[in-house]
């Protein structure tokens, strides 16, 4: 099963305060740990939503509307991409993160979506399709 693990933003990362030496040497054992047993399939930091847009859509078009954006409990400071056997397994890697940040921290895990959960609505052609694309998404990495 693969999984988002959401690094939830805070007032210091809303800040763009940069983690201390410390703090990325143990999240890079982390991650190196996470690696080593094959879990670990993406993960990475993002700048502060100061520095984002939101598109959003309505009846009438798209409106993009440049941050920062109110409600830091809603943003997502960095992402994991991990590959685990069950939500059990994600939470007890999870539950071994070091505090990625140096005030409370939230990680929210989300599964993500597999063909069958779609049942007929993903038809044999949509699956298809959706294979080409993700060959095509692995060529490109490796390009």
């Amino acid at each position: 099963m693969k999984f988002m693990v959401i690094v939830k933003a805070n007032a210091s990362s809303e800040a763009g305060e940069m983690p201390s030496e410390a703090v990325l040497s143990a999240m890079m054992s982390f991650n190196e740990e996470l690696v080593a047993a094959g879990i670990m399939k993406d993960g990475n930091g993002l700048h502060p939503s100061s520095r984002g847009v939101r598109v959003l859509f309505s009846k009438d078009g798209t409106t993009v509307v440049d941050g920062p954006f109110a409600e830091t409990k809603e943003l997502i400071a960095g992402y994991w991409i991990w590959e685990c056997a069950s939500l059990q397994e994600a939470i007890d890697w999870a539950r071994r993160c070091p505090n990625p940040d140096r005030e409370e921290s939230t990680l929210e895990i989300r599964k993500f979506f597999e063909p069958e959960d779609f049942g007929e609505a993903l038809t044999p052609e949509l699956q298809k399709l959706a294979d080409r694309l993700s060959e095509k998404i692995e060529a490109q990495a490796e390009a």
